[in-house]
């Protein structure tokens, strides 16, 4: 694991000190540090993202999300706001609200769908999931890019976009202008993927469930994923998210795998209230539970329909707060090795997923 190893000021310390964009001005000592106005912000920003998606179906409600905390961030006036006095609560937002909705992503796993698909998908679908993990990491690092930005695109690459990046981000400590920096990259990697891979379908030679489990294996987000699939028709939406949510339950391994690499590496430390880090975070053994849970059936159906909209709703609130922290002069002086480690892990995943598919079908 000497891939996850980084420079040792990226914690949340450093996260505290660099939640303003340079050039803004930060929280003074003398303004509230209250949550309530950057929650409230975050809450209107997951309401304006929904709206988009009503009115523009093709747009994932978390992909307007991060969009949407981008432009605030950068609106002027508005931006003085987002970097002063709503700050507080808008990390709050990409912090706390985005471990609830990881846990709820975990009744939306139907676990015994998923194995339906036999063993050799699963076996694909972790080769995939593998092969894309390391090898993005592994780039990143070759193209020198800072802090954790290898390992959290590595991440929302491999498993689930920016829902995986924020539960890594939780156990890595990560800055959040590397959070929010890789969340915008994966988000319009994912994003152009719904008109790309449509156009592959017929060069490519897939069949409608072939192309569905392709696009299940290789896009990022879960409603990307629906957006690409769709164009096939049912067959391939069918396959492409059981495809999808296999990738999904990978997401608790992984970030447990993260999790006890970086303990290893910081034996003998102890987190600011002096004890040592859990070896599995507490969300993670939740969203766990939480599968489990539906795997039982003892969940009605109308709970499952509730936790559905407020998984959503959670984590669209949680982008745009991570959208917000995004500063675009700032992500421009890597934006070039960013965008080759985007396009390099696009063409792992993609080219993983495409064998794998063709050998599984």
């Amino acid at each position: 694991m000497a891939l996850l190893n980084r420079p040792r000021n990226s914690g949340r310390n450093a996260a505290v000190r660099r939640a303003s964009p340079p050039g803004g001005a930060g929280v003074s000592p003398g303004e509230t540090r209250t949550p309530w106005p950057g929650l409230a912000m975050a809450a209107c920003g997951a309401l304006l993202a929904w709206g988009v998606h009503r009115l523009l179906p093709a747009v994932p409600m978390l992909t307007a999300s991060v969009v949407l905390g981008i432009a605030v961030a950068h609106l002027p006036g508005v931006r003085t706001v987002v970097r002063g006095a709503a700050r507080p609560g808008l990390s709050l937002a990409g912090r706390r609200l985005m471990r609830i909705g990881i846990v709820l992503l975990g009744l939306g796993l139907g676990l015994g769908e998923v194995l339906r698909l036999g063993w050799a998908t699963v076996a694909m679908v972790v080769g995939v999931v593998a092969a894309t993990f390391l090898g993005t990491l592994w780039l990143g690092r070759r193209l020198g890019l800072r802090g954790d930005q290898p390992l959290l695109i590595a991440t929302g690459y491999s498993i689930c976009g920016a829902s995986a990046i924020g539960a890594v981000s939780e156990v890595s400590g990560s800055d959040e202008e590397d959070v929010a920096a890789s969340v915008a990259l994966v988000t319009l990697c994912g994003t152009l993927a719904i008109a790309v891979l449509p156009l592959l379908q017929g060069p490519l030679g897939l069949s409608d469930p072939a192309f569905g489990r392709w696009a299940g294996a290789s896009v990022h987000d879960v409603g990307q994923v629906v957006a690409t699939a769709q164009t096939a028709g049912p067959a391939a939406l069918g396959e492409a998210v059981l495809v999808k949510l296999m990738r999904v339950a990978l997401l608790a391994p992984l970030v447990a795998a993260v999790a006890l690499a970086l303990r290893a590496r910081r034996r003998g430390t102890r987190t600011a209230s002096g004890r040592r880090p859990a070896p599995v975070p507490l969300f993670v053994a939740g969203f766990l539970a939480a599968a489990v849970l539906r795997a039982t059936g003892l969940v009605p159906g109308a709970a499952l329909e509730w936790s559905r909209t407020a998984q959503e709703a959670l984590l669209a609130a949680a982008l745009f707060g991570l959208g917000s922290a995004v500063h675009l002069p700032t992500l421009a002086r890597t934006g070039g090795r960013a965008a080759l480690l985007g396009l390099g892990a696009w063409v792992v995943v993609a080219g993983a997923s495409y064998a794998g598919v063709l050998l599984t079908v």
